[in-house]
């Protein structure tokens, strides 16, 4: 039994059989790590001493509970392997957002996610690479340099929760949870394979999530399969007082909604989602996976979503905006890298001059123009009244139907160094993402096949708060095609 390509679940089931152990498990994932994470490059930070000892505190419960007869009661996640973006704070393990400017930064607190994730007994095994706090779309804007995509590792595994995609294909973590702004946990799954959701705006708690776009930051689960997709969900979700936008409303056990029947699901194609720009063996993977579902017996319909040519604009000026206002903190003054100079003036140019990638520099630039004094009302505010006509679009289209789907990102993994030439062109490739973002939605990425050697994702999208129906079609899809259960020859 090869330990470190266990699913979670897998793994919960052999756990509380007691045929193998938490530490068993730990030390095949870390043996797994010091084998190919100098070809993948997949973490930052790596915790085996803190690992192991959570691991052997998980493996004395597991036993208790089995001398009392009462393992089947424990959580799901208990004495898992997980892998946390290094967005996310962890106590007492360093946080660097992958920028020089918190490059020494050990946070005094938990993310709420990673508090329930440790509060079931996950065991966390390290922080994974990200673009600079999330921006970017391959990991390459990472001050520490790039991840590699363990189908391809001269191309890129996606981003920014690309450190976590690359950990997972290459079997170097069992689970993993990042955050998602534009994308960034859905295009990477579809860049390597795996399974990944974006939930609800306001679903998971955002409070320890190091801000880049306020309105639109959610953290969310990336996993090996649709069911170790649910458990995480499960985990993370729910109301948070430390946060004011999560939403107190109950959550939908969607573990009742892993069956292989969609039936007389309502499936919309959005027209605009295979125009100008999709690469043809893309759209074709795509369509025989609605094909697929239609063949499952879900009612498949063409719609319309003419404003999707939108969110790019409105994307990027809302998040730049954000994120102005948020790295606004990083003077080097409180936390964070601190330069040396003669003024006060010097100090905060040279601090953030020096700290902050160039990505990062670009996007707090273009932000503060939106928001400054003369251009607020025409390109800000703007942009939220074309958020809300986006928002409405999408309840039109789900009176029609239940869920729509189509193509995560308009191409497969792109070669390394590609994004970084033609930064215009790699904004583009978020046309597909950032619409959800935008309103709130909960989206979803699912293997759906391969085209040049490489992983093609099938995105779902549902109404807000309807998670359940996402996991109900994205299972029912999964046990038909089974694509999720191929890896790479690493």
């Amino acid at each position: 039994m090869t330990l470190h390509r266990l699913t979670a679940h897998e793994a919960r089931d052999l756990l509380r059989k007691g045929e193998i152990t938490s530490t068993e498990l730990t030390e095949a994932v870390l043996r797994r790590i010091e084998e190919v994470e100098d070809k993948v490059k997949a973490f930052l930070t790596l915790t085996p001493e803190v690992a192991l000892t959570h691991a052997a505190e998980a493996d004395r419960r597991l036993e208790e509970a089995r001398k009392s007869g009462t393992q089947d009661t424990l959580p799901d996640l208990l004495g898992i392997p997980l892998a946390v973006k290094d967005v996310i704070s962890t106590a007492g393990i360093r946080t660097t957002c992958a920028s020089r400017i918190l490059h020494n930064y050990i946070p005094p607190y938990d993310a709420t996610a990673v508090a329930r994730l440790r509060a079931q007994g996950a065991v966390i095994i390290g922080k994974t690479n990200t673009d600079e706090f999330a921006m970017g779309w391959s990991t390459e804007n990472s001050a520490f340099g790039p991840s590699h995509n363990p189908w391809d590792l001269s191309r890129v595994p996606g981003g920014s929760s690309g450190g976590n995609a690359a950990a997972l294909a290459a079997d170097e973590t069992i689970i993993a949870i990042g955050s998602d702004t534009g994308g960034s946990v859905r295009q990477p799954a579809s860049f390597c394979n795996h399974v990944a959701l974006r939930p609800t705006y306001g679903r998971v708690s955002r409070y320890g999530l190091v801000a880049f776009a306020s309105s639109l930051d959610q953290i969310g689960p990336m996993t090996k399969d649709v069911t170790d997709c649910a458990l995480v969900y499960m985990a993370i979700a729910g109301h948070d007082p430390n946060d004011s936008t999560s939403v107190n409303r109950p959550v939908e056990d969607v573990t009742h909604h892993l069956v292989p029947e969609i039936k007389g699901i309502r499936v919309g194609v959005p027209q605009e989602y295979f125009g100008e720009g999709i690469e043809p063996d893309v759209a074709d993977v795509v369509l025989k996976a609605v094909r697929q579902l239609e063949e499952m017996g879900a009612i498949v319909e063409e719609i319309s979503l003419p404003l999707t040519r939108h969110s790019i604009p409105v994307y990027y000026l809302i998040a730049t905006a954000e994120a102005s206002a948020n790295l606004a903190r990083y003077d080097g003054i409180r936390y964070g890298y601190s330069a040396e100079a003669e003024t006060l003036w010097e100090y905060f140019m040279r601090t953030r001059g020096e700290g902050f990638g160039p990505e990062v520099k670009r996007r707090i630039i273009l932000g503060t123009y939106a928001l400054s004094a003369g251009y607020y009302d025409a390109y800000y505010l703007r942009a939220q009244k074309v958020r809300t006509l986006i928002r409405r679009e999408f309840d039109q289209a789900f009176e029609k139907v239940d869920v729509i789907a189509g193509p995560v990102t308009p191409v497969v993994a792109w070669p390394i160094g590609w994004a970084m030439e033609n930064p215009v062109q790699a904004y583009l490739t978020d046309l597909l993402t950032l619409s959800q973002a935008i309103a709130g939605l909960p989206a979803m990425s699912v293997p759906a096949g391969f085209t040049q050697g490489l992983p093609v994702g099938l995105q779902l999208v549902g109404r807000a708060f309807d998670e359940a129906t996402l996991f109900r079609v994205a299972y029912a899809y999964e046990q038909t095609t089974r694509w999720g259960e191929q890896r790479p020859a690493l």
